[in-house]
Parts: C-alpha cells; sequence; structure tokens
C-alpha cells in the first residue's frame, strides 16, 4: 500500500517525475530556488503567482534533492519540508512518500473506548533514542495493556536534544531520530500488533531558533495577539487563510501520509482566534470530513480552559470533533492527595482536594465555569456533566506534571507507596481512558528533566532563565539551591532522563509493574466492553471522609467506587452493592462488626444490570 498526501505547498515529486516546488512568501518580490542533485547545483528565479505565491518546475530534482530558497543574503529550508537532514538551518530534502510500501493494510483504527494510552518520548524512551529503537518495546507496550502510544512532538527542532514543543519545521521528523522513513516503520510496526499511534503536533507558536517566516512571510503572525512566545500565528487577519491550510494540511498530511490514528493538539487554549469558525473547529472537522470517514481518527486536546464545546457528542455518542481532552483537573486532585503539594496552581483545588477529585471522575472537568483563585477569579470552564468520561483523559503524571518540576520528580519519588497505589487503581479502573508516562508503569527512578540544545546565546539565556523561574519556590530562593537545578542544555540533563529499562527486572519496579499489568487486564475484561455508549457521566458524594461515585456503564450496569484518601481508616461504611471487582487493600470490619475502609484503600465494585 502507497499513501500521500497532496499539498498546495512544499516540494511534490510529480507523476510524470519532475518536482514542483512552491512558497508563500508575501513579504519579498523574488525568490530563488537552490537544488543540489548529487553533485550538480543549480539555481532557478521562482515564478510570481498570485496572493504572495512563488513556483518552479524542475526536471531534475528527484528523492533526495537537497534544496533551499533564498532572498537577498537570507537563505532558509523550506517550512513544509518533509525532512531536514542538517537540522533546522540546513537545507531541505526531497522525500517522494509513494517510495514507502506499507505493510499494515488491513488497519482501519480501534474504537476510543479501548483508549489507554502511553505518552513517550523518543530520545529518552530507549537508550539509541530512535524511531527504530522504539520498535523493539512496542511488545512490551502491548503485553502491559496499553492500546495507544501518545509520542511526544517530533516536527524538526533545533539541535539534537528537545522536548518538541520548540519545533519549526512541521512537516518534518526530526532527524535524530532517524529518517522518514524509520518513523512511518514504526508506526506500521504499532499497528500490525494493534497499536494506535497518536501524534502531539503544536499549532500556538514555533520554537525560538531556526524559524525563518519573518523573513518572507511575516503575515504568518498578527502582531495584534500576543502569546507567551511573542506575536500570535496568524488565524483571522489579513492572509490568515493561507496560515490556517497550512496547519491543516499538516494534520491531514500525519494522519494520511503516515498513518497516525491521530493527533494530541497541544495548548490550544493558547491559540488566539478571533475568527468563527476558529482554526481548532475547522481543523477537527477536516479531519472528521477527510481521514476520519474512512478509518478511526481520534483528535486529543489539551485546553487549559475547559472548553466542552470542543467535546460535544452527536445522537449516536459519536465525537463532532475531539474525541478527548487531558483532564490537568483530576492530575491536580490526585496530586494533592497523594504528596500534600498546595502551591502553584494547586491552591486551586487545595481548600477540598478530595471533593474536586470526585467532580472530575463524574461529571469531567473539576472547574465549569466557577472563578479561579489562581487566575485572580477568573471565571473558567463550561458544564461537562452531560459528556461521557471517554471524553476526558486522566493521569497522575505527564511529561508537564513531571517535567516541568525544578528537579523533574516522577510521582513515586514524591508519593508514599500506599497512596501512589490508592491513585494508580482509581485511575486505571475508572471509565475515563488513562494516560500513563513512560516508566510509570514500573516506578521509574530516572527524572524526566527539561532538555534543549540552543544556540550559545539562545542557552545561556534558557538556563538563566530556568532557574529564575524556580526563584519564588521557598526551597529555590537561594542562589546555591538555583544552581542545583540542572542546566536544560547539558547533555548529561538529558541522559539523566533516559529509562533505565534493566530497573523492571528488580524489586520494587518489578513489582509496581505486576500491579499495572494486573489492573489493565482487568480494565480490558471488564470495563472497557462496557463503555460504548455511556451518555453522561455519573453521580458523586462524600460520606464519612470516603469518596463514593457511581457510574451507569454503556450496558446499563452501574460501576461503584469507594476511596479513602487518608492516612487513617474510615467508617463506618455501607459498602456499594454488586460484586467486588478490585480493592487495593484488604477490607476491615470495625469493633462493631461494621465494613471500614482502610487507610488509602480503593474499592471497585460493580452492580449488573
Amino acid at each position: 500500500m502507497k499513501h500521500r498526501h497532496s499539498m498546495p505547498f512544499g516540494a511534490e515529486v510529480l507523476d510524470d517525475g519532475r518536482t514542483r516546488f512552491r512558497l508563500w512568501a508575501p513579504g519579498v518580490k523574488q525568490l530563488t530556488l537552490e537544488t543540489t542533485a548529487g553533485s550538480a547545483q543549480s539555481q532557478a528565479s521562482m515564478s510570481a503567482l498570485e496572493a504572495g505565491w512563488f513556483e518552479a518546475v524542475v526536471a531534475e530534482a528527484p528523492a533526495g534533492t537537497r534544496y533551499a530558497y533564498r532572498t537577498g543574503d537570507t537563505r532558509f529550508p523550506d517550512p513544509a519540508s518533509r525532512c531536514n537532514p542538517d537540522d533546522v538551518h540546513g537545507a531541505s530534502m526531497v522525500v517522494d512518500p509513494l517510495a514507502f510500501d506499507w505493510k499494515d493494510g488491513a488497519w482501519n483504527g480501534r474504537p476510543w473506548e479501548e483508549t489507554v494510552i502511553y505518552e513517550l518520548h523518543i530520545g529518552t524512551f530507549t537508550p539509541e533514542g530512535t524511531f527504530a529503537a522504539a520498535i523493539g518495546k512496542l511488545d512490551y507496550l502491548v503485553g502491559l495493556g496499553i492500546t495507544a502510544l501518545e509520542i511526544m512532538p517530533v516536527a524538526d527542532f533545533p539541535g539534537q536534544r528537545n522536548w518538541g514543543y520548540d519545533g519549526v519545521l512541521p512537516f518534518a521528523p526530526d532527524t535524530a531520530y532517524g529518517t522518514p522513513e524509520d518513523l512511518k516503520r514504526l508506526v506500521e510496526q504499532a499497528h500490525l500488533r494493534g497499536l494506535m499511534v497518536f501524534l502531539d503536533v503544536v499549532y500556538n507558536h514555533f520554537g525560538p531558533e531556526g524559524n525563518y517566516l519573518n523573513a518572507y512571510a511575516p503575515q504568518f503572525f498578527n502582531p495584534k495577539h500576543h502569546t507567551p512566545w511573542g506575536a500570535a500565528i496568524n488565524f483571522d487577519a489579513e492572509g490568515s487563510r493561507s496560515v490556517r491550510d497550512f496547519f491543516i494540511h499538516n494534520a491531514l498530511y500525519w494522519i494520511e501520509e503516515y498513518r497516525f490514528d491521530g493527533l494530541r493538539l497541544d495548548a490550544v487554549h493558547a491559540i488566539i482566534d478571533d475568527s468563527d469558525p476558529d482554526i481548532v473547529t475547522e481543523l477537527t472537522r477536516a479531519v472528521r470530513a477527510g481521514p476520519g470517514r474512512e478509518r478511526q481518527v481520534h483528535l486529543i486536546l489539551e485546553n487549559d480552559s475547559n472548553q466542552a464545546r470542543y467535546l460535544e457528542r452527536d445522537k449516536a455518542g459519536r465525537a463532532l470533533q475531539a474525541s478527548a481532552q487531558w483532564n490537568d483537573d483530576i492530575h491536580h486532585a490526585f496530586h494533592i492527595l497523594t504528596t500534600g503539594e498546595r502551591d502553584g496552581y494547586y491552591e486551586d483545588y487545595a481548600e477540598r482536594p478530595l471533593w474536586y477529585l470526585g467532580r472530575t471522575l463524574a461529571e469531567g472537568f473539576a472547574y465549569q465555569g466557577e472563578p479561579s483563585p489562581h487566575r485572580d477569579g477568573a471565571v473558567r470552564g463550561e458544564k461537562s456533566a452531560h459528556l461521557p468520561p471517554t471524553a476526558f483523559i486522566s493521569f497522575l503524571q505527564t511529561h508537564d506534571q513531571v517535567g516541568n518540576r525544578a528537579l523533574g520528580e516522577r510521582l513515586c519519588a514524591l508519593a508514599e507507596p500506599q497512596a501512589l497505589r490508592a491513585a494508580t487503581v482509581c485511575l486505571l479502573l475508572a471509565p475515563s481512558p488513562p494516560l500513563l508516562i513512560m516508566g510509570e508503569e514500573f516506578a521509574a527512578s530516572s527524572p524526566f528533566l527539561f532538555f534543549c540544545d540552543f544556540g550559545p546565546e539562545l542557552a545561556a539565556a534558557v538556563t538563566r532563565g530556568r532557574r529564575q523561574e524556580f526563584a519564588r519556590f521557598a526551597r529555590f530562593s537561594d542562589p546555591a539551591a538555583q544552581a542545583s537545578i540542572p542546566d536544560p542544555n547539558d547533555p548529561a540533563t538529558f541522559a539523566a532522563s533516559k529509562l533505565r529499562w534493566d530497573e523492571i527486572e528488580r524489586a520494587p519496579h518489578s513489582e509496581w509493574l505486576v500491579l499495572y499489568r494486573e489492573l489493565l487486564a482487568l480494565r480490558h475484561r471488564v470495563i472497557v466492553p462496557r463503555l460504548a455508549g455511556m451518555k453522561s457521566g455519573g453521580d458523586f458524594r462524600i460520606e464519612g471522609g470516603v469518596l463514593r461515585v457511581q457510574w451507569t456503564l454503556g450496558e446499563g450496569s452501574r460501576l461503584h467506587l469507594a476511596a479513602n484518601f487518608a492516612a487513617s481508616a474510615s467508617g463506618p461504611l455501607s459498602m456499594p452493592p454488586g460484586e467486588l471487582l478490585y480493592a487495593s487493600s484488604p477490607l476491615a470490619k470495625g469493633a462493631a462488626g461494621q465494613s471500614v475502609l482502610p487507610a488509602w484503600t480503593v474499592v471497585f465494585m460493580l452492580e449488573a444490570k
């Protein structure tokens, strides 16, 4: 099978063997194409078309040809480059996507209800840090109970090390990880094992190094809107049609040409767009109307604004736009309950974390239009109880929540084991699709630190800014303590973040792995078959310090949760009705023979229809 997404820009190998180069450069009058095919080098003036477009069709520019554009003294790669072998400042390379022969032709995706996500960073997932090496871990993930990989951004970034959110060439997989063919093979091999693969994409900004757009297309940005990264990407002013098409084609490109099963759209709350429909709506509709009509494609949002409007379902329960959203609210509640930390954004949940946990488990968002103290009283969120739990992705840890800590500590380094076990049981058996960050399942000892590889001047500024960022915390108020924060640009910081796979063979890591496998097997056997058809959330209450949640599942049975997230027993307690599915610790009887829930104990019961 062959797969290609045809685009109105970039380098396209035509059916007659020629290659068409097209670029939107409304900020310049003339543009030169420079190509190198083998030892042959050539230059060609590109023809000016309407609305700022330039084009050249070249007879001798086959796959493998290096090319770049030049205006005046500025030479730059193609913003739609499919491959940039010499990093973000080097020439682009012509790629013929039809040269790759896919062997997963029968793959049509999986239903969303079956989703269990494993977030991974290619560079730190394996010792080699490549697409090819990741293939060697796919059987392990299947055995764990994972059904979907979520790969952190791979769009070409400056240097050899980066989280991926500083990408500047959104169509080019970074060659630090391998070739485009290597990435396609990873997706193909995942599909052959029944695994979905989602890609994290960034449509709210470009990275600070290697972005040449202002030199030839300043209309790509709208200076009237400001973001943490500078002027916003132009989705709503003059010239925005070409900009919107650039990102819509990017989404379709990854799904059609690389056969990703969906995308995770990073921080859509940071996209400023006053048009109607906004870019998130237009993009999600384009995916649904395109590849989403032929196979099961899922879109995931990160959206701090808690906008339920993007998660709506049709009468049959199918997602109209996004399949689900990362639910930071549930993480924050879990984190307070398991660690006691209450500063920063945790202050919004600090007064009653158990109540907020109950609301997120039952209704999706914790904040559904209430004022946020952390945001100076700004109203946050929209009503979400009418949505099914499958619209909200739950997690205890992600790259954000671990890596944005000064020392990159995982939850296993912060919480007592019994508290972490209780939270894990709650996460993996509740109806919402769970997400694990790589290594979570064996309580990896390696941190996940913030790392990058910028040029000298920018690198110094990033290191300085990183340490100043944490100076407001009492723990790092002293300059000596700030100096202990790992330097993001030091290769050792990156190396320290790599998983240590030998840990899975010894305790306590092996014991955590057994727990995760056991819980995920139970989830797939009992919970997943009953999720399809859920129309809305559940009900919750707090009784004697115990959180009680009840959900009506898709076929009419009821799932009951009783959770004691305290360091002492709670009771007396009337146990939920139904068959015991799981208890994180043995249940007990009080002095009067009544049931009590021991400290840090979570119980799930299933009541038949």
